[in-house]
Parts: C-alpha cells; sequence; structure tokens
C-alpha cells in the first residue's frame, strides 16, 4: 500500500464510507467515522441522516467538526435535541441504523475497551472514557468500528470492557439481552472483519490492494481466523479521494481560521475588550 495514491486513513474512510446505505439513520463519532459518514453524505448516500450525541439531528456539516459540541454540527443540523432524548427516544427505541465506533482496544468477538490501558485502580494510560459508546454498542441495530490494527489494539484479551461485541460468542450477546444487532464489521487499515455466523468471533473477510492474509494476522494479537473467501476490495475511486481530500481541505481552512465572538454590551467596553 506504500505505493499506493492513496494514505491508510483515506482507504479506511472511503472503505467505510461504503458501508453505509442511502437513508439510513446513522449515530456518528468524530475522526474517522464522521469523515466516512459525510463523504458518503457527499457521495453515494445523500439521504443519510447523521446523529451526533450533543443532540444534532440530520446535520449536514460543511466541514468535519473538531468534537461533538462544534457549532457547524447545530447551525447545519435539521433539529438540535437534549442530550437524554437522543439516547432515550432515537438510540433506545431502535430508531438508528448504523452506530459507529472506534477504541483503543478490540478483542476477537467484537468487544471494546475505550477507559483505560492497565489496571483500572493504577492504569498505565487513562483514555477519554466511555461516552455514549455502551449505549451505542447495546442498542444500534448494527455497529461498524473502525480503528487501525496491530497487536497492541487487537488483543486477546481487553484491560477493561468499556462497550459490548459479541461477548464471548456464540449467542452469548442475545443471552444477556441485548437488543441491537452488534458489530457487522471492524474497518481497519489492513481490510474488514466480520462476525463469523454461528462462532461470533471476528474473521478476516476482506483485503485491500497489495495487502494480505499474512501482512493482516502479524497485526493482530490473537490468532486470527480467515473466511472461507476473502473479498478483495478495490481501492478509492478518484471522484471519492477527490470529495474527501476536499472535505479535508475546507476542515483545515475552517479551523486555521481565528474565532471571533461578538459580546453585545450596552456602555463603554471594558478594557482590551472588543
Amino acid at each position: 500500500m506504500s505505493a499506493a495514491p492513496w494514505s491508510g486513513d483515506e482507504i479506511m474512510t472511503v472503505t467505510a464510507a461504503r458501508q453505509l446505505a442511502d437513508g439510513a439513520v446513522c449515530f456518528v463519532g468524530i475522526g474517522l467515522p464522521s469523515a466516512a459518514c459525510n463523504l458518503a453524505r457527499q457521495t453515494h448516500a445523500p439521504r443519510l441522516v447523521l446523529i451526533y450525541e450533543s443532540g444534532t439531528v440530520g446535520t449536514r456539516p460543511r466541514v468535519l467538526p473538531l468534537s461533538i459540541g462544534d457549532g457547524e454540527l447545530a447551525q447545519t443540523a435539521t433539529c438540535v435535541v437534549p442530550l437524554p432524548e437522543v439516547f432515550a427516544h432515537y438510540l433506545q427505541r431502535g430508531r438508528i441504523d448504523v452506530g459507529f465506533l472506534g477504541a483503543a482496544q478490540i478483542d476477537r468477538f467484537g468487544n471494546l475497551n475505550s477507559t483505560v490501558i492497565g489496571d483500572y485502580e493504577r492504569p498505565r494510560v487513562r483514555l477519554p472514557g466511555a461516552g455514549g459508546a455502551p449505549e451505542i454498542a447495546a442498542h444500534a441495530r448494527q455497529v461498524l468500528i473502525v480503528m487501525k490494527q496491530s497487536p497492541r489494539s487487537f488483543v486477546p484479551r481487553l484491560d477493561f470492557r468499556t462497550s459490548v461485541g459479541y461477548l464471548t460468542g456464540a449467542g452469548s450477546r442475545r443471552a444477556a439481552g441485548c437488543p441491537g444487532g452488534g458489530p457487522r464489521a471492524v474497518i481497519t487499515d489492513f481490510g474488514i472483519l466480520r462476525p463469523h455466523p454461528e462462532t461470533e468471533e471476528l474473521q478476516l473477510a476482506a483485503l485491500y490492494p497489495g495487502v494480505s492474509v499474512a501482512a493482516a494476522r502479524a497485526a493482530t494479537a490473537w490468532p486470527l481466523q480467515v473466511a472461507a473467501q476473502v473479498e478483495m476490495l478495490a481501492g478509492p475511486e478518484p471522484h471519492e479521494l477527490e470529495v474527501l481530500r476536499a472535505l479535508d481541505a475546507h476542515t483545515r481552512q475552517a479551523h486555521a481560521r481565528p474565532v471571533r465572538i461578538a459580546v453585545p454590551h450596552s456602555g463603554p467596553s471594558p478594557r482590551g475588550l472588543s
């Protein structure tokens, strides 16, 4: 892939975008998931409905948001609702078609860790934490996970289980009462992992151009199983790269501009404030 006319992030983003159907309702995270959803919306899925955790529904950002609190999301949303309503009315009632998640660690059954690396009481690294991920993982009709693949992140045992995948597999998620469908695809910088239909263990299902099964296995800290037929994925099309790179460029330009806040006042300005 080093000689390919795209980066690892670009092929991950394009591949993730291709998983989204037009008209789907998608609960979006920041970073690559947000880039993938907005790429899909600007290409093959113009009726994609994006919901961010801050309560923005049907948002159509012109640039990628810095966080879920970015004003761009509220300014371009169909409506803005209270955060509890996003979870109670949309997510927990089964109205979210796709939840997009990332994490620091994933295990062979798609369980995720975004809480700590090391012992919980004395961690080596304190991660950002759960946020809405546990609810999304439990309730979305399907979950897409976007993560770079390495033995440090694709681990045989999580340091902490933040969000549920298929628990221990073979129907254990369903037996625990999780209403959503679970992770249907893990998009990495090597290809796509999907759950085995019976064991629910993640297996290598697709590879990018120029990537080998051996390379994907070497980037996984458990004995990675391989599907009977491994799909060879097409690389990004020129128009997909053009849209994605334009979106990135507009985002960099927008975030480079200084923020100016107009402060209304009725009297003389305080010293130094204009």
